[in-house]
């Protein structure tokens, strides 16, 4: 087994997280707050919920289907809300996280949110399809500000085209969130969104799971980081050749927290 996790700001706000015992791993990512709103006045609500999740991860029974593991996740987060607040017309108000979940048990990969993997060399992604667009959006408000005159380094300290897009974000989620796309966020995970993946037949299967961290998963941790470590030198507000909704803050390690975790499923045992 080979982990990695690293933090875009700090080890202490990093809302990525990961788990592994013999007979289950997973990478949780959770999202990024688009309200100032609190759970814990400790930490940051994608935090509590990467922890929840973790937390669940290690203590529910190695049978669950994807389906009763989405179920039992739910109801950990859930019990968090508090009395008052309409979490369920205000999903930005929510504990929210995706995970990627190898049950060794069922030989099965559970893609429940925007993550990736790769499989005996193959990639898979569970993408949000929103994502892109608001991406693509934040790209030509970029292209827009450079052209009237701002520079890199500006827009690196004060994104204001990621500011224009939360907006949009945000009204993404109410429309959508466990609706048309699935996530972890207390409320009943919409299984249409959620990606199964059979493990192959194999006596040993190489896995990676990670979080979207890494614009261009690869099959080893160094060619990830890499990949990636060239993309922020070229591409720093991350507009051209890797749109997102966020870009390289100074002081920053990445533009988002990453999670690499690389192991091997043989038989019902993970190593």
């Amino acid at each position: 087994m080979q982990a990695f996790l690293q933090g875009k700001h700090t080890s202490d706000d990093c809302e990525d997280g990961y788990v592994f015992m013999p007979d289950r791993a997973a990478v949780i990512d959770g999202s990024t707050s688009k309200t100032s709103t609190r759970i814990s006045a400790a930490m940051k609500n994608g935090r509590l919920a990467m922890q929840l999740i973790a937390s669940y991860v290690r203590s529910c029974d190695a049978s669950l289907t994807c389906r009763e593991f989405c179920q039992g996740v739910t109801a950990a987060l859930a019990t968090r809300y508090a009395d008052g607040i309409d979490y369920a017309r205000h999903p930005e108000l929510r504990l929210t996280a995706s995970a990627i979940v190898c049950s060794a048990y069922r030989r099965e990969v559970w893609m429940i949110g925007d993550c990736q993997c790769i499989i005996n060399g193959r990639l898979y992604h569970n993408d949000k399809p929103s994502e892109a667009v608001r991406a693509g959006q934040r790209a030509e408000l970029i292209r827009q500000a450079l052209a009237d005159g701002a520079t890199v380094e500006q827009l690196l300290h004060n994104d204001t085209a990621r500011q224009q897009i939360v907006p949009g974000i945000v009204a993404d989620m109410q429309q959508g969130q466990n609706r048309t796309y699935a996530v972890i966020d207390g409320f009943p995970v919409y299984m249409p969104g959620v990606r199964i993946i059979q493990l192959p037949d194999d006596p040993v299967v190489e896995v990676v799971l990670a979080s979207d961290g890494y614009p261009e998963l690869c099959p080893t941790l160094q060619q990830s980081e890499q990949r990636l470590a060239r993309l922020l030198r070229a591409d720093p507000l991350c507009y051209t050749l890797h749109k997102a909704t966020k870009g390289l803050r100074p002081g920053n390690s990445s533009f988002d927290d990453r999670c690499f975790l690389k192991f091997q499923v043989v038989g019902q045992q993970l190593r």
